[in-house]
């Protein structure tokens, strides 16, 4: 059985990168999760990523956690 996407669930238009919660998305040494540990869809995975780039860019994310 296939497992549904997080957000197609929750009818997420688009996933902003001021979100302070981008951080789960992330491991310890601060790599995007892969699309089985996040539960999401092929677009919203790459959706993710890029805010999560730019988020990195901006200095909202830390890049690594050493």
């Amino acid at each position: 059985m296939a497992r549904i996407c997080y957000a197609c669930k929750n009818n997420v238009k688009e996933i902003d990168y001021k979100d302070p919660s981008l951080s789960r998305y992330l491991t310890n040494w601060g790599k995007i999760k892969t699309r089985k540990e996040t539960g999401f869809c092929a677009s919203h995975q790459r959706s993710l990523a890029c805010a999560i780039k730019r988020a990195r860019y901006l200095s909202l994310v830390v890049y690594t956690n050493r």
